[in-house]
């Protein structure tokens, strides 16, 4: 019987500078550009050529490392982390970068992403003596690597990767290079730059823009960068690769002004809200966004029907976002402290809401009920993604199938159910129109489609699969 099954996905942001004189520095501004990524912990590690030394803690970036905690990074290279826990994946344990130290050297992993053979490598790994210290997948690769016959490092990480399944973008340090890996189907973005003479790694390209860092490429999907005092070599580790990147990036979790395989995250939400205004045109007085993720598909949609747009919705910003609070209480609680409705922008209007997605569908009847209390004559919900009907494996927080309302409800059931007077989510071929594709090649539409690009494990199933 194979151990339950923890911390099995999480939505994180990943960050790395080599060969610059303030890394941490630089991370620590990278990081802070990620923070929407992951709210619950954060950790910085940097190598000063000899040893490498960490910090980290729960709490946002600014929490974390105050000038007192930064004075202890000290180093030419860094990489670090921000993240957000799911169920059984909290605790300052499970707070990225993990370091390890060993008589041959030390060893820091920083990883956005999950996978989905991560139990049954745990469970052969144990079974052959190994002792984790986390319940993150992100700590199997360490074993793999120390676990490996080959005698060099590159030859170790690449025969660990290779065991890996799922979705994995990782920054990998040694006292005297990092490596960068991303999974075969490039389902995480994962950019490289430079600054000078460094070179640096992030998530989202907004974190480069904030430090001034210049756009190089995207890292390839199966492909192994290393990073040294020799320069920079890309090296494959995964001969066979089927680019599948997650919709979702653009929908909602990158930030509107990082660019993802050459597509600004900002204009491919606004052409999902023109789309919109194609598939689901109404009569109406007022066209508002749910802050921040709906804004721009908001505005497409209004410039294509011409409805005024207004801020009908305020955010309150120092409130997190309610998708990645790890409880449904929290969750619930989030929507009332967050937004308020504007009384002097919608009372006696025909409102239409455009939101990202439904997932749950307590906060779409939260924000219905805002506006019609506030006076919204009528209230048209449109969704910038399609229905999600089956969980993500890849590190979306969607949690459980049964948890996800569109999985055994109709489009007239949810409407019924967030008390809205119309409810239309944007069609597949309409989301991949609004990205510039024909057909649905180069991404995974997973949580949409239930057509997934890697194998699932069966103890995976159970765990998102339970009734």
């Amino acid at each position: 019987m194979l151990p339950e099954i923890k911390g099995l996905n999480e939505e994180c942001g990943i960050f790395g500078v080599f060969g610059h004189q303030d890394a941490a520095q630089l991370t620590y501004y990278g990081l802070h550009s990620l923070q929407h990524r992951g709210q619950e912990g954060t950790g910085i590690v940097v190598s000063d050529g000899k040893k490498l030394t960490g910090v980290k803690g729960e709490g946002l970036v600014s929490e974390i490392f105050t000038a007192e905690a930064m004075k202890d990074l000290e180093g030419s290279a860094a990489i670090g982390h921000v993240r957000y826990a799911t169920a059984g994946g909290g605790g300052y344990e499970n707070v990225q970068p993990l370091l390890f130290h060993s008589q041959t050297g030390s060893l820091a992993l920083a990883h956005n992403g999950n996978l989905v053979n991560a139990n049954s490598l745990k469970y052969q790994l144990e079974s052959q003596g190994s002792i984790f210290q986390t319940s993150s997948d992100t700590e199997v690769l360490a074993h793999l690597i120390r676990r490996s016959g080959y005698p060099h490092l590159k030859d170790q990480v690449k025969n660990a990767l290779s065991m890996l399944k799922g979705a994995y973008a990782y920054l990998i340090m040694t006292e005297t290079e990092l490596m960068v890996a991303l999974d075969p189907h490039g389902l995480r973005p994962l950019s490289l730059g430079c600054l000078g003479d460094a070179y640096v790694v992030a998530s989202e390209t907004c974190a480069f823009d904030v430090i001034g860092v210049e756009y190089i490429r995207d890292i390839m999907p199966g492909e192994l960068l290393i990073i040294n005092e020799n320069g920079l070599t890309s090296e494959r580790f995964a001969i066979s690769t089927t680019k599948a990147i997650c919709t979702m990036e653009y929908i909602y979790f990158s930030r509107p002004d990082s660019n993802i395989q050459g597509i600004n995250v900002h204009t491919a939400r606004k052409n999902m809200g023109k789309q919109l205004a194609v598939e689901a045109p109404f009569e109406a007085d007022v066209v508002t966004g749910v802050p921040d993720s709906s804004i721009s598909a908001a505005i497409g949609y209004a410039e294509a029907t011409g409805i005024p747009y207004e801020m009908g919705l305020i955010k309150n910003k120092y409130v997190g976002r309610t998708f990645i609070q790890p409880s449904q209480s929290l969750r619930e609680q989030g929507v009332k402290m967050k937004l308020s409705a504007v009384r002097g922008v919608v009372e006696g209007k025909r409102v239409v809401m455009v939101d990202d997605s439904i997932v749950r569908g307590t906060t779409s009847r939260r924000i219905v009920n805002l506006l019609k209390e506030a006076g919204a004559t009528e209230v048209h919900v449109v969704i910038s993604s399609p229905p999600i009907k089956n969980p993500c494996f890849y590190g979306i927080d969607t949690s459980t199938k049964e948890e996800l309302i569109a999985s055994d409800k109709s489009v007239e059931q949810i409407r019924e159910l967030i008390g809205a007077d119309s409810l239309t989510f944007i069609s597949v071929e309409g989301m991949m129109k609004a990205l510039g594709q024909e057909g649905t090649n180069g991404y995974c539409l997973g949580c949409f489609t239930g057509n997934y690009p890697t194998e699932i494990y069966p103890d995976t199933l159970q765990y998102y699969y339970q009734k």
